[in-house]
């Protein structure tokens, strides 16, 4: 049975080196989807076998847009693909447990294991990523970048979103889902993934991203009973937009209302800490600014009826 990789990357350097070579004898054909790189990416891709697509960058860039593209230049024969982002890379045995997974259960389109952060040392924000990662084994609802696809399914779905700046894989696996398949996450490792977020600002971007992806989710599949994203977005709004509304609106009326308000926010970080811990919690409760930055900016593009631009944080 034919397994292909779809890679996809912008200026990952060495990060896509390690990605490509951790391919090697696994994979093929390969397929690099590079977005506009000036490192040396598509001349490293090609040194390594790599079949290299070059998106159009007069057209907006989306990850969903550069998966698509790779799943095009797949050949016909192909029956499972690989997909990983470029600052990922496989472990060794990942794609024989994945397979041999899928060929045990015919009824399964997507099959995903543990992503882990290569350094989450370096940073607070490597080690809450890391600790994303870690979501529950068994039938799920969604994967993310890094997974085993079958490729009949998925050409069957239309692939991609291509509008999505984010969110673009939960989104396909509501449709897939829909149409009678599953996805399932391994306890298995499967790739290492390097963030690279060592800064405040990098992290704040990110949780807008997430905010946006939220409110775009939810807009196409929000209804009963998928409800997909529909608490998070809701979660967003509050925390992120009508309690610091709510704030500011009681320190103007009569201040001790606006100071009983706040101590909504320390309260629930207590609450939380009691699952993940007090750095956990307090990061989660703050990230629910940005989130709601993100769902904001999601409506005001529609109502204006703008293009979405990736919000990039590396």
């Amino acid at each position: 049975m034919s397994i292909a990789a779809v890679v996809i990357g912008r200026n990952e350097g060495a990060r896509l080196i390690a990605c490509l070579d951790g391919l090697r004898g696994v994979a093929s054909p390969v397929i690099y989807v590079d977005s506009g790189s000036t490192d040396g990416s598509v001349a490293a891709a090609r040194a390594r076998g790599a079949d290299v697509v070059t998106l159009d960058l007069t057209r907006p860039f989306t990850a969903a847009r550069a998966r698509n593209a790779g799943i095009a230049a797949l050949p016909v024969e192909t029956e499972m693909v690989q997909f990983l982002d470029g600052d990922c890379q496989m472990r060794p045995d990942w794609i024989v447990t994945a397979r041999r997974f899928l060929d045990a259960h015919k009824e399964v389109a997507v099959v995903c294991g543990r992503r882990r952060e290569q350094h989450p040392e370096a940073s607070v924000f490597n080690r809450l990523i890391d600790s994303e990662w870690d979501t529950p084994v068994g039938e799920t609802k969604a994967c993310g970048g890094d997974a085993l696809m079958r490729l009949a399914p998925l050409r069957e779905v239309g692939g991609y979103r291509e509008d999505l700046i984010a969110g673009e894989e939960p989104e396909l696996c509501v449709r897939l889902r829909h149409a009678g398949w599953k996805v399932w996450r391994l306890d298995a490792d499967m790739t290492l993934h390097d963030a690279k977020i060592l800064r405040f600002s990098q992290w704040w971007k990110r949780m807008k991203r997430a905010g946006y992806a939220f409110a775009a989710g939810a807009r196409l599949h929000g209804a009963p009973p998928e409800r997909h994203w529909v608490n998070e977005t809701r979660r967003a709004v509050f925390w992120g937009l009508a309690l610091p509304a709510a704030i500011l609106a009681g320190f103007l009326v009569w201040w001790p209302l606006g100071l009983g308000l706040t101590l909504i926010y320390p309260l629930q970080v207590l609450r939380l800490a009691r699952r993940g811990g007090l750095v956990w919690a307090g990061f989660t409760v703050l990230g629910k600014v940005p989130e709601g930055m993100g769902v904001l900016s999601f409506y005001w593009r529609e109502m204006r009826g703008g293009q979405a631009r990736i919000i990039e944080y590396k």
